[in-house]
């Protein structure tokens, strides 16, 4: 799996490469030191995942975040936000824009190199109970189109679909829920995403929170 690292500060890039390339199955493509050069990079070397500090000179990691959610050509790039805060405003706007999850700054090395290995597989880093606290935090200042209208096209059963995902249920979990198999119920989630034109799960998670499928206290 390939690895851009996106920070201003040349120590911790070097922390964080010093953990990535540790492992055999990871290795660092690029660094950058601003959210201009990490968009230019993530273009370059078409990494599987970004590990992007939200506040940075210049195009900072929000801006980046957006301009690689909406180009076309990285749909397979997942980013990361890493932030010193767990409550961060801009945070919750990175993943509205597409950011597939957070992690703080002073995170262990075993749970950075499993949110690498979650996020290039396309998950979203759902577990950490401060992700939810976040989008509840947060949610509930966005104006958004009424659920009735932002979510006529789903079917009851893909609502509840949704409801599960922002639990936080992985796709063997909501098989069990809903009595299927694993493979119908990521068939399920796939509809969801391409319905609501969610990039991942962690999309999901905010539009449901947005929308009132799920209210902030409901998951705690």
């Amino acid at each position: 799996m390939d690895v851009l690292i996106a920070d201003d500060q040349t120590l911790v890039r070097a922390g964080f490469r010093s953990i990535v390339e540790g492992e055999p199955d990871l290795r660092v493509v690029a660094e950058a030191g601003d959210g201009a050069q990490a968009v230019e990079a993530a273009a370059r070397t078409r990494p599987d995942v970004v590990l992007m500090d939200i506040r940075m000179p210049g195009t900072d990691g929000l801006e980046a975040t957006r301009r690689i959610a909406a180009d076309p050509r990285l749909a397979g790039v997942r980013v990361v936000i890493l932030t010193t805060f767990d409550l961060d405003e801009y945070v919750y706007s990175a993943l509205r824009a597409g950011a597939s999850g957070f992690l703080l700054k002073d995170t262990e090395p075993a749970e950075l190199l499993h949110a690498v290995r979650v996020a290039a597989r396309g998950d979203a880093l759902l577990a950490p109970a401060v992700t939810r606290r976040l989008i509840a935090e947060f949610a509930d200042r966005i104006k958004e189109p009424p659920p009735a209208t932002r979510l006529a096209g789903l079917t009851e059963r893909e609502r509840e679909v949704l409801a599960a995902v922002a639990a936080g249920l992985s796709n063997e979990e909501l098989a069990a829920r809903l009595v299927v198999s694993p493979a119908t119920a990521k068939t399920h989630v796939s509809r969801v995403l391409t319905k609501l034109g969610a990039r991942d799960r962690a999309q999901l998670v905010v539009i449901a929170y947005e929308t009132g499928v799920v209210r902030p206290g409901w998951l705690s």
